[in-house]
């Protein structure tokens, strides 16, 4: 089960599986996000182009969420992917990667969460994050080698349309576009 945001690094993600004749069924979670709308609709776009299943839920809290780091985000991800997860499923993989300042982008924080998982699941389930050591440029490149449809993703925090420009994502996806 793959983590979908619709971003550029989880279709990476929907890829990476998929060369290794592994498909997938991929989780949207709308947690009250600014982009969710843009955001979904990338997803579903990428889940039919690859012909896999998408599951979407809708979480709403009662803090209003933002651009940048929002604290346990990954955590409860990852826990809500473990909650709804099929029983054939024995991988729960995101498209995390290095070179975030985020401290739910770290190894640290992936083996604790292994360990989380663990305790539910006792090795039958295991967390993977083929990225998380690949910059974004390793990512990207990954991409264009491989044909992923990054025009079907979605990169934006604040979720404007057109994008804002402004946030990291933004600024992440101006700055591969901009390499010859």
């Amino acid at each position: 089960m793959i983590l979908l945001s619709g971003g550029v690094d989880s279709t990476a993600c929907v890829n990476f599986y998929l060369d290794f004749r592994r498909p997938p069924c991929c989780l949207f979670i709308d947690y009250g996000q600014p982009a969710a709308t843009y955001e979904v609709k990338s997803a579903i776009a990428i889940a039919k182009h690859y012909s896999i299943r998408l599951k979407c839920l809708n979480w709403r809290g009662w803090q209003p969420k933002t651009a940048g780091l929002i604290p346990g985000r990954n955590c409860f991800l990852i826990s809500a992917a473990l909650m709804e997860k099929p029983d054939f499923v024995s991988i729960i993989a995101m498209g995390i990667h290095a070179g975030t300042n985020y401290p739910d982008c770290s190894r640290t924080f992936w083996a604790r969460m292994q360990a989380v998982v663990d305790v539910y699941e006792q090795g039958r389930v295991q967390l993977a994050a083929p990225f998380l050591t690949w910059s974004k440029l390793e990512i990207y490149a990954y991409c264009q080698q491989k044909g992923v449809p990054l025009e079907l993703t979605y990169s934006c925090e604040r979720g404007g349309t057109p994008p804002c420009g402004e946030c990291l994502s933004c600024k992440d996806r101006e700055m591969l576009y901009a390499r010859p």
